[in-house]
């Protein structure tokens, strides 16, 4: 096991991709808004390097920042300066990030001839992704289809799988890895496309729901971001897309829609994690889905799914205001969450964005129930806040967390069917 890690390692320091080594994630616990405020201000220290992966909001919320080991040594003096307490998250991220290299070579000795032979245990690629899709598509020709939406700024297809069994009919959209290095979203679009080709004419609640609506599934809704974090940098967030005028790269797609764009719990500045791009629907990613959202005129429900901390969230981000079909929405959040605890005790935290988490503006599915889709709604997966892998989640807990998770969105879908609008 030593000698593969130490190959993960090697290899990657050939290939030229970014490396980990004693960079630390600690967990910030802040004890009130003070200090709250003194970690805000630490996110514009921009020569710390620091990669915030869970924002100070309040003090009910842990804060998970990636400090480089230059940085080490200030950061902790800085927590330890002004009260703020702290633990040892991941204590080198090098070593998880190895780890995971390793699995995934060993996985790669293994080339599936089908989708019943890809190796769904475990995280994949962008060209591995695509071919499975090429593949599930040839399987099911009556069923599945394969529509390109649009194109990334590195001119990669923006592909969407159609599960449809008759025509005109209303549509239920899902999205998976707007956020390039949260794999396990992408690996649980693969499993979610599976189980939808081989659930039908053998599971009667999906083959209901099927015979009424088309499913549209994005797996790979960022692909110039996912395949950067295959080849350069495991931690990429954002796009590719060069901004003019600045070093820095990149927007994040789930800040650029049309819902309060460049409001609260965004940035915009180039350089920061939550970059909200130069206009609203700037970037061809997010615009290629408002086009088609637009001229499908109908569909009914929305479904983004991210990572990490556990959440089913539903609108609003941008403003308190709670929206108009509230009762409706946590109803149905609270009997997702039953169902997906059903299976391994997975304990979910429900409500709208800005209640549960923090306030962000130019969110997807805000945009998405603005244009009225009602059922719009997006998860956060495991790890739990409380876990040690942030992003990394081992590939061991790829298949229970999509098959618990396919549980919940079972039940916004059956929901969806069941209430017309």
């Amino acid at each position: 096991m030593r000698k593969l890690l130490v190959l993960a390692s090697l290899i990657s320091a050939v290939l030229g991709r970014k490396t980990f080594e004693g960079h630390q994630v600690l967990r910030i616990t802040a004890a009130n808004d003070v200090q709250i405020s003194l970690l805000k201000n630490l996110t514009d220290h921009e020569h710390l390097e620091l990669d915030f992966w869970r924002e100070p909001v309040h003090e009910s919320l842990p804060v998970d920042v990636r400090v480089p080991s230059t940085s080490l040594h200030r950061v902790k003096s800085f927590l330890k300066n002004n009260k703020i307490h702290y633990k040892i998250m991941i204590q080198d991220l090098q070593v998880l990030v190895d780890k995971e290299q390793q699995e995934m070579m060993r996985s790669r000795a293994h080339q599936p001839k089908s989708t019943d032979d890809f190796d769904y245990a475990n995280y994949h690629t962008l060209d591995e992704i695509y071919s499975f899709i090429d593949m599930l598509v040839k399987e099911n020709p009556q069923l599945v289809s394969k529509i390109v939406i649009g194109q990334s700024y590195e001119r990669r297809p923006l592909n969407v799988l159609k599960f449809s069994t008759g025509s005109n009919r209303p549509g239920i959209w899902i999205d998976t890895g707007i956020h390039s290095r949260e794999w396990i979203t992408q690996a649980c679009g693969t499993r979610f496309a599976k189980m939808i080709a081989a659930s039908y004419n053998r599971d009667p609640a999906l083959t209901a729901i099927l015979n009424k609506f088309d499913i549209f599934l994005e797996i790979v809704t960022n692909p110039d971001g996912f395949q950067f974090t295959h080849t350069s940098d495991r931690m990429w967030r954002k796009t590719r897309k060069p901004n003019p005028g600045s070093p820095c790269d990149g927007v994040d797609l789930n800040r650029n829609w049309d819902s309060n764009f460049g409001g609260p719990g965004s940035s915009n500045n180039p350089c920061k994690e939550n970059y909200h791009g130069p206009s609203a629907h700037s970037e061809s990613e997010v615009k290629a889905i408002v086009d088609f959202v637009k001229s499908h005129g109908k569909l009914k429900a929305f479904v983004s799914i991210h990572s990490y901390s556990q959440f089913l969230l539903y609108p609003y981000g941008y403003t308190r205001t709670p929206c108009k079909d509230r009762r409706e929405l946590h109803k149905l959040a609270r009997k997702a969450i039953a169902a997906l605890k059903s299976l391994y005790g997975t304990r979910y935290t429900y409500g709208s964005i800005i209640k549960v988490i923090y306030q962000a503006s130019g969110g997807s599915i805000d945009w998405t129930y603005d244009q009225g889709i009602k059922y719009s709604y997006t998860f956060e997966l495991r790890p739990l806040q409380s876990s040690l892998y942030g992003f990394l989640l081992p590939a061991d807990q790829i298949i229970p967390t999509a098959k618990e998770t396919w549980l919940a969105l079972m039940v916004i879908m059956e929901h969806t069917k069941n209430n017309p609008y």
